[in-house]
C-alpha cells in the first residue's frame, strides 16, 4: 500500500473493521489517493486487525486497560502516530474518547464516522435509541473530531427511512451498508486530496464553507 508523495492515513478501530475494509478497497482502486500507513486498535482481539494484516498494512495494538490513565493512553497513541509520520486520522468504530491534548495535536486532521444523524444520538446505542424515540429517519455522519463527544463540525450525512417493525440490528446493517461505507471513504478522499479542510472551526470543501452537512447527493461517482 506504499504510495510515495501521498498523504499517510492511520485508521483507528476497536471492532470488526467493516468501514476499514471499505477504506482499504477505496485506496486500492485509487479513489482515495493516499497511503494506509497504520491501523491501530485499543483491542488486541479486534477482527479488523486481521483485515489490516491481510492487506499488508502495519498495525499497532495499545490495550487501554494497560495504561494507568486516559492521558497515558492518549500519549502513547500520539507517539505511535508521530512515529509513523501520519498526516490524517480516520476513526472507524474506535470506541475510546480521546482527551483534549490529543484532539488539540491532531485538530483538523481527524475524521470520525458516527451512526446517527448528529447532533441527534451522540454516544453509544444509537439505533436502539432512534427506534425508541419513534424516529422516521435515521442515518450516519462524518465529522471532524473535537473535544465534545461526537460534537465536532459535521462534513457529510446520509439518511434512510426507518421501516415499520424494524429492529436495531437490521437498522444498523442498512445504515452501514447504504451510508457509512460510502460517505466515509468519500470524506477520506476529500481530505487526502487537500480539498476538505477545517478553517476556523468550519469545514471547507474546495474553498467553500460547509455551513450544513453535505448529503448523499454530493457523493462523487464511485462512492
Amino acid at each position: 500500500m506504499l504510495s510515495p508523495n501521498r498523504p499517510r492515513l492511520a485508521v483507528l478501530i476497536s471492532g470488526r473493521g467493516r468501514n476499514l475494509q471499505a477504506l482499504i478497497q477505496a485506496v486500492r482502486d485509487g479513489r482515495i489517493p493516499a497511503e494506509l500507513a497504520l491501523v491501530a486498535s485499543n483491542r488486541a482481539a479486534a477482527p479488523g486487525l486481521t483485515l489490516a494484516h491481510s492487506a499488508g498494512i502495519p498495525t499497532a495494538v495499545l490495550e487501554h486497560n494497560a495504561f494507568a490513565s486516559r492521558e497515558a493512553f492518549d500519549a502513547a497513541l500520539a507517539q505511535t502516530l508521530r512515529g509513523c509520520g501520519v498526516d490524517f486520522l480516520l476513526l472507524a468504530g474506535f470506541m475510546r474518547v480521546l482527551g483534549a491534548g490529543f484532539v488539540e495535536e491532531f485538530a483538523g486532521r481527524m475524521l470520525n464516522i458516527h451512526p446517527s444523524l448528529l447532533p441527534k444520538y451522540a454516544g453509544l446505542d444509537t439505533h436502539r435509541r432512534a427506534l425508541a424515540a419513534g424516529e422516521t429517519e435515521h442515518g450516519a455522519t462524518v465529522h471532524f473530531v473535537s473535544g465534545a463527544l461526537d460534537g465536532g463540525p459535521r462534513v457529510i450525512q446520509g439518511a434512510v427511512r426507518v421501516q415499520p417493525g424494524e429492529d436495531p440490528a437490521t437498522l444498523a446493517e442498512r445504515v452501514l451498508e447504504r451510508l457509512e461505507l460510502r460517505i466515509f471513504p468519500q470524506a477520506a478522499a476529500w481530505i487526502a486530496r487537500g480539498e476538505l479542510k477545517l478553517v476556523d472551526g468550519v469545514p471547507h470543501l474546495r474553498g467553500r464553507r460547509v455551513e450544513r452537512p453535505l448529503t448523499m447527493d454530493h457523493l462523487e461517482e464511485g462512492f
